[in-house]
C-alpha cells in the first residue's frame, strides 16, 4: 500500500466536497426562502451528509499519518431557479462519479480507503439518480407540477 496516493486522493475530496457541501447548504437556504421547503431541506440535509464524508476522509488521512490541508474554496455562482439548479447539479454529478471511479483505481491497494471510497460512490450514485429522476419527473408531469411537489 502506498499511503501517499491514498492521502492525495482523500485530500482532493476533502477540499472539493467541503466546497460543494457549502454550496448545497446555501442553495437549500435559498430554496426554502422561496417556499420550496422540501427541496430546500433536501439540499440542507445533503450538506450534513457531505460533511460527514469530509470527516471520514479527514480521519483516514490522519490514520495514514498524513497532514490535512484546508485549501480554501473557489467562488461559485448560486442559482435561484430550482429547475436550473437541479440541471447544473446533475452536470457536475456525472463527471464527479466518473472521477471517483478513476480515483478508486489509484487506491485499490489500500483496502480501507478503497472501501470508504466505494461507500462514498454509492452515495454519489444515489444523488445522481435523484437528479436524473427529478428531471424525468419534470418532463413527465411538467415543471410547475414538480415544483408544487417541492413546497
Amino acid at each position: 500500500m502506498e499511503a501517499k496516493k491514498s492521502i492525495e486522493a482523500l485530500q482532493f475530496f476533502v477540499t472539493h466536497l467541503a466546497e460543494g457541501a457549502m454550496v448545497h447548504k446555501q442553495q437549500g437556504m435559498i430554496f426554502k426562502s422561496q417556499g420550496f421547503t422540501k427541496l430546500g431541506q433536501k439540499y440542507v440535509d445533503h450538506f450534513g451528509e457531505e460533511m460527514g464524508w469530509v470527516e471520514k476522509f479527514t480521519e483516514r488521512i490522519l490514520d495514514l499519518g498524513g497532514e490535512v490541508k484546508f485549501e480554501g474554496m473557489q467562488p461559485r455562482e448560486l442559482i435561484t431557479n430550482p429547475i436550473e439548479y437541479v440541471k447544473a447539479d446533475l452536470a457536475i454529478q456525472g463527471p464527479g462519479v466518473e472521477l471517483l471511479l478513476k480515483c478508486m483505481e489509484t487506491v485499490k491497494d489500500d483496502p480501507t480507503t478503497y472501501d470508504i471510497m466505494k461507500d462514498y460512490l454509492k452515495d454519489e450514485e444515489e444523488d445522481l439518480y435523484w437528479s436524473q429522476g427529478a428531471l424525468d419527473m419534470m418532463e413527465c408531469i411538467g415543471t410547475q407540477n414538480w415544483l408544487f411537489t417541492q413546497l
